[in-house]
């Protein structure tokens, strides 16, 4: 439990609320990482009787599969839980606002720092100082931005989850070009007729 007090789009009514400290989250979001690995390389060596040489990109596909789902998940319960007091969405736009704004808030305790679109389905989400890879530091700034790439599968997945809970199907793509500025780019995909 945390002792901050609750900000918007929380409600302090809700008997089911509870709240946690976010040192706690950034540990969570921290140790996630490691986990799918670990994973993945269990999974790996399991089947390493029948295959010998297990390439390190197919356990870091199988962690990249793992940390989605996960994040999926959450931006789905996110989003039923937070928007169900809210008038329904007008369009995509007004869906892609709210992520920005208010979920993204109440996740990551800032809003996005830049949204732009094209109109026609791709929106980029910029945020300057995203916090899971705030604390990062490596000798090299190239090695730093190849080892924080694995911490941008979780939000990744959540942003997937929560669109697909307002009913837009999307690919999410995130990259990082510099510590701690992280760009989300979704690409919504036009329902099969």
């Amino acid at each position: 439990m945390s002792f901050e007090t609750p900000l918007p789009p929380y409600n302090a009514s809700d008997p089911y609320a509870t709240f946690v400290n976010s040192s706690c989250f950034d540990l969570l979001l921290i140790e996630m990482v490691p986990l799918a690995s670990r994973l993945a390389e269990e999974s790996a060596a399991k089947r390493g009787a029948v295959l010998s040489n297990v390439d390190e990109e197919e356990e870091s596909e199988i962690a990249f599969r793992k940390l989605d789902s996960i994040g999926y998940r959450v931006g789905q319960g996110l989003v039923e839980r937070f928007s169900r007091d809210r008038p329904r969405f007008n369009d995509t736009l007004d869906m892609i606002k709210f992520l920005c704004k208010d979920m993204w808030t109440l996740v990551f305790k800032k809003q996005i720092d830049n949204l732009k679109t094209n109109h026609r389905g791709v929106y980029v989400l910029t945020d300057n100082t995203f916090r899971p890879l705030a604390r990062m530091s490596m000798s090299s700034s190239s090695e730093a931005v190849l080892r924080a790439q694995p911490f941008l599968w979780f939000p990744c997945g959540v942003i997937r989850g929560a669109l697909s809970s307002m009913g837009i199907n999307a690919t999410v793509q995130a990259e990082t070009s510099e510590l701690p500025a992280a760009t989300f780019q979704i690409k919504t995909i036009a329902p099969q007729l």
